[in-house]
């Protein structure tokens, strides 16, 4: 997208970068890469997340770091995922299952600015990012007949126009996310091929080619593709530390009474897989909902909300540190401070470090969905 790239010989010497690190291991080269600078005084204002409302309805929801609820705003049906615009004025979030559309909202009021519909034949998977000057939007999408999942590109300032799509080359893509170099995306391939018309029915359990995608956010040129150890890890959902690590995390579409590793980290060039105690690996119940890298520390959070549980581990070492029960729970960001807030399906909001017991600290009448932005 002409448009949306920067003079030649800047693009030039990313890719020279990238075809080095290529030849020398590409995450030693994303490691070693400028990082975009670590925010002073990690406290964001508020959260906000897709909500299921009393009576069937659904919205958006933003609360305060106490719990407390900001603003509430109507949505035609269920969302999944968002993202805030990096100068904190606008709030993304996705339709899913299918999602047909997504939708902008003012961050300070909550009142809705843009309702964009995808485009023909397409359709949304719940997530986006913003390029760090706010400017650019990439979504994760896919064309549901051929079942290729593409990256759909959009200029926020042009009313959400659509300015590009850059092809994956698989099936299935989820989260997405910008590393700290500023110019990768880091995109979860859950390999799963499903279809609007057939609800949630997998199509393609044997022949599954989940991975971890690294792509050039400017050129769509994908720059590294790493596969789970199990073709039926299900590669969904992704987060970067302001280190630069990159951590994926799975969804296990295998026998009941296995138990793979659930977690990875890029090292190496390769997925490192982290894999924790036998009670916790059962307590996961194979399904990561949401993964997260603490912005202050090395610590890495996770929720599965088929089990219930929620852990937070040492991203270097892969230790376990803390492992909390709370029914539903799905939805993870980080706090200031270190330590990370949970969100569950049934309205709670929980505390959660390595030094300390959960501790809830709201319970709100709303039905909170996967994700927290």
């Amino acid at each position: 997208m002409s448009s949306n790239r920067q003079p030649g010989g800047a693009l030039i010497n990313r890719r020279q970068l990238l075809k080095a690190g290529m030849a020398g291991g590409l995450a030693a080269t994303l490691s070693g890469c400028s990082l975009l600078p670590r925010k002073a005084d990690y406290a964001p204002d508020q959260y906000v997340g897709a909500v299921g409302l009393p009576g069937g309805k659904f919205g958006i929801s933003a609360i305060n770091r106490k719990g407390h609820l900001i603003w509430e705003s109507p949505v035609d049906t269920r969302c999944h995922s968002g993202c805030a615009r990096p100068d904190g004025s606008q709030v993304i979030f996705f339709e899913r299952r299918p999602g047909w559309a997504f939708y902008g909202f003012d961050a300070l009021s909550g009142n809705r600015t843009h309702r964009v519909k995808a485009a023909s034949g397409e359709h949304f998977v719940g997530h986006g990012v913003f390029s760090p000057d706010g400017r650019w939007l990439y979504v994760t999408a896919s064309r549901y007949k051929p079942g290729q999942g593409i990256i759909a590109v959009y200029d926020a300032e042009q009313n959400y126009q659509r300015v590009d799509t850059f092809e994956l080359q698989g099936i299935g893509p989820h989260e997405l996310t910008l590393h700290p170099d500023g110019e990768t995306l880091v995109i979860g391939l859950g390999g799963i091929l499903t279809h609007p018309d057939y609800d949630r029915l997998k199509l393609n359990l044997d022949t599954m080619e989940p991975a971890l995608i690294l792509m050039n956010r400017r050129s769509g040129r994908i720059i590294g593709r790493f596969n789970p150890a199990h073709h039926q890890q299900s590669a969904r959902h992704v987060s970067t530390g302001s280190n630069g690590r990159v951590y994926v995390a799975y969804q296990y579409q295998g026998p009941l009474h296995e138990s793979p590793a659930l977690i990875a980290r890029l090292e190496g060039g390769k997925l490192q897989e982290i894999r924790f105690d036998e009670d916790t690996q059962a307590a996961l119940a194979n399904y990561i909902a949401s993964v997260v890298a603490h912005p202050e520390n090395d610590l890495v959070a996770a929720a599965s909300p088929v089990g219930g549980t929620a852990v937070v581990f040492n991203g270097i070492t892969g230790e376990l540190l803390a492992r909390a029960s709370i029914p539903d729970c799905a939805g993870v960001q980080a706090l200031a401070g270190g330590d990370f807030l949970i969100s569950s399906g049934r309205g709670k909001l929980v505390r959660l470090g390595q030094d300390t017991q959960s501790r809830q600290i709201a319970d709100l009448p709303v039905q909170w969905d996967h994700h927290l932005v």
